[in-house]
């Protein structure tokens, strides 16, 4: 292999990137834009509650594909921290235009444990909603509220097998890097 084709920031990543949202998509459906940047969380539930000993993790959003796609990486612990084998995560999710339905199609992946759901995005009020299903068929809703410039609280239900019960499987507050801090007890 020669080094041009090791050459991530000149190519891989250069032709995966984007500047800006497609000139295509309209302001009023970008839903996903104001997450561009880094952002850390704080962890309050992940499987179990948290809330007496929270993790904290980092997520990153950019846009790709051309401006059509807003991508990320969720990393809990953040990078430098010892990931213990049952609360780790590093995913990327695909949020992509879809022109036709006038919705975003997203797709998470996290390759260290094998999760992968498929969701479809709109704004709700002032909430963006996700909704879909895990692999397995379970429906899922992923909600990002309390939405601010600098700030946001994400959380993950999932329906139990009454078909009526929806489970929090997980919560985050993130802050924009570089923001005011939040503390934590002001959070829960």
């Amino acid at each position: 292999m020669n080094g041009l084709e090791n050459d991530l920031a000149g190519g891989f990543l250069a032709a995966l990137s984007a500047p800006a949202r497609a000139a295509d998509i309209p302001a009023a459906d970008d839903l996903y834009g104001w997450l561009i940047g880094s952002w850390e969380m704080d962890v309050l539930h992940y499987r179990v509650d948290m809330r007496s000993a929270p993790r904290r993790g980092e997520i990153h959003f950019g846009w790709v594909l051309e401006g059509r796609a807003v991508q990320d990486v969720w990393i809990m612990p953040p990078r430098g921290d010892s990931p213990s084998a049952s609360d780790a995560m590093y995913g990327t999710t695909l949020r992509v235009w879809d022109p036709a339905a006038r919705l975003w199609r997203v797709t998470y992946v996290n390759p260290r444990t094998g999760q992968h759901d498929e969701l479809t995005g709109r704004r709700i009020g002032s909430d963006l909603v996700q909704i879909g299903r895990h692999a397995d068929g379970t429906p899922i809703r992923w909600n990002f509220t309390d939405i601010t410039r600098d700030s946001f609280r994400w959380n993950g239900v999932a329906l139990e097998a009454d078909g009526v019960t929806w489970r929090l499987e997980a919560e985050f507050h993130a802050r924009r890097r570089g923001a005011a801090s939040i503390p934590l007890a002001k959070l829960a």
